[in-house]
């Protein structure tokens, strides 16, 4: 009996690490700057997960290759849009770094009016894993609203703060 316990939590004690690794979130944050005038957007991606991503290039090194850093920033350019009264936001990359397990990529705009609808997509990775899981976070602080994408979602509307 003691065997089939210990048996058990052995079990358990090891899937631990892996449920965790399948836990596929990229979550943005989207922000208006009144210092600069921009709105500023980052999205962070978990570093196992941009590197899978990139499987087909010859170097999908994200930690220590800047290229393909920049590859990855390119093609979560190509997954997050945001449109407002109709017309698409131009988000120029700014760049992107590495912090612990996570891949930062740092947009901007310029700034988006208090209270104005914004219609958002977010798809960075969908492509990839069906259970994917993207929060996109309007404004910061304690005034807060946040969309929640899933594989297979369009557009979906919010405020900025």
């Amino acid at each position: 009996m003691i065997r089939k316990l210990l048996a058990a939590l052995a079990l358990l004690v090891l899937a631990q690490p892996l449920a965790a690794h399948q836990q596929k979130i990229v979550i943005t944050t989207m922000a208006n700057n009144p210092r600069t005038g921009t709105l500023e957007v980052s999205h962070r991606v978990p570093m196992h997960d941009a590197e899978h991503a990139l499987h087909d290039m010859k170097e999908a090194d994200i930690a220590r290759n800047q290229a393909s850093r920049d590859a990855f920033a390119v093609y979560v350019g190509n997954h997050f849009r945001v449109v407002v009264d109709g017309e698409p936001v131009d988000l120029e990359l700014l760049g992107n770094e590495v912090d612990g397990a996570y891949l930062w990529i740092y947009q901007v705009a310029p700034a988006i009016p208090e209270g104005t609808v914004l219609e958002v997509r977010s798809s960075i990775l969908t492509d990839i894993w069906p259970s994917q899981e993207n929060r996109v976070n309007l404004g910061e602080g304690t005034s807060v609203e946040t969309l929640i994408f899933h594989t297979g979602d369009g557009f979906k509307q919010g405020q900025l703060p």
